[in-house]
């Protein structure tokens, strides 16, 4: 899907959810497609925790872009490769995994869904060491949903700033 596409899915999809209260029919958030997507996410999550950069890097499309928080955006599978790379050994090492929550929330309208919900990262003791939430932006392309956005965030608070030099 190239850009002009993507930015006309993305002008859609913000109408569709400025529409909403008006709209006869709510994106469907049960269903074979949110299963999918959900079934998706799981192996999503089971394959970054078992270290299996390629599977987790097959579920966005080529162009998709990560928006992790306190740093720039990361865009196509190349760069995004390299970067769940560096994540997977950095979890690794410090012996954490994530975990998404049983709720979450999924709305589906056509070949486009977004996925949202809370997740987790639990240390070596199986001790929650953080929680925050997700939301991923999906796209079904020759009958498979990938990821195309993808944003977290922690619910811990920032680190305050550095005291300025005297």
């Amino acid at each position: 899907m190239n850009a002009a596409t993507r930015a006309l899915y993305s002008a859609i999809g913000l109408t569709m959810l400025g529409a909403g209260a008006a709209q006869a029919a709510p994106p469907a958030t049960t269903g074979t497609a949110a299963n999918a997507i959900r079934d998706a996410s799981a192996a999503f999550v089971a394959s970054y925790n078992a270290g299996d950069g390629a599977a987790v890097v097959a579920h966005f499309e080529a162009d998709a872009v990560v928006m992790p928080p306190g740093a720039p955006p990361v865009q196509g599978q190349a760069a995004i490769r390299e970067f769940v790379a560096k994540g997977i050994a950095g979890a690794h090492a410090s012996g954490i995994t994530l975990a998404l929550a049983a709720t979450n929330d999924i709305g589906v309208a056509g070949d486009l869904a977004w996925h949202a919900g809370p997740y987790s990262i639990v240390n070596k003791a199986g001790a929650v060491i953080d929680t925050g939430k997700y939301l991923e932006t999906w796209h079904k392309l020759a009958g498979r949903w990938r990821i195309v956005r993808r944003i977290w965030n922690s619910n811990m608070p920032a680190a305050p700033a550095p005291a300025a030099p005297r």
